[in-house]
């Protein structure tokens, strides 16, 4: 029902058919992952409060939105991936909107099918990464080390996520940033609302932010206030 409300009748997807984004789309979005400083990650909401949850993200300013992939579901990939299409008809021209937790080729193909166009993945997988771009999409592995972190950059990643990041914090990042400044970061996990600033000023670079960013706020689940359109704080 929500689909066909979205105009979308059907998620029949042909992966004979799947070509590449168009070098200008995939530019576009490239540029976009490297001039917002917050990918909002939204993990285990369904289709229709996920609607709710991008107005929300919207009316605060932000721009770019992951939908996860279960790991250990390998049969909701399509669920999932008919969430992003649904997204990305509801949020056309205001919001992009991308995979995270990609781990299987198939889920690249389902994401392009569905008009996403991003990946991001919790690990550097080399053939996910050639894959990506091959279907014109923007990759964004996640890494840690320095060796991981350029096995990412040679494999073709557009980002290389810092994952997990909160071990040692914005003061890692510089001290990466300076043998490796051909690489552009991302940032995610443990990042509170208070610590913020310090990633921004500190160590500037895109977060990819989920609810540890709120529960400083005292909102553990702020879906309620969603729903009723209680979007400022």
């Amino acid at each position: 029902k929500i689909l066909a409300e979205a105009g979308i009748n059907a998620m029949v997807i042909n992966m004979a058919t799947i070509k590449p984004l168009d070098e200008e789309l995939v530019i576009a979005a490239a540029r976009k992952c490297g001039e917002e400083k917050i990918i909002a990650i939204v993990r285990g909401v369904g289709p229709e409060q996920c609607m709710k949850v991008a107005d929300a993200l919207y009316a605060g300013g932000i721009r770019l939105m992951e939908i996860t992939y279960p790991a250990d579901r390998e049969d909701l990939d399509e669920y999932t991936a008919e969430t992003i299409s649904l997204l990305a008809h509801h949020t056309e021209g205001r919001i992009t909107v991308g995979a995270g937790t990609v781990i299987r080729p198939h889920q690249v193909e389902l994401t392009r099918a569905a008009g996403g166009r991003f990946i991001i993945s919790p690990d550097v997988n080399p053939d996910i990464i050639k894959y990506t771009k091959e279907l014109g999409l923007v990759s964004i592995p996640g890494a840690f080390t320095p060796s991981e972190i350029t096995l990412a950059n040679r494999s073709g990643a557009d980002f290389v996520k810092l994952f997990p990041v909160d071990l040692y914090g914005p003061k890692y990042i510089k001290t990466l940033k300076a043998p490796l400044s051909n690489i552009r970061f991302l940032a995610v996990n443990g990042i509170t609302y208070y610590a913020v600033s310090d990633y921004i000023i500190k160590a500037p670079i895109c977060l990819l932010m989920n609810k540890d960013m709120i529960k400083d706020l005292g909102l553990e689940e702020p879906y309620d206030l969603v729903q009723e359109g209680k979007w400022t704080l």
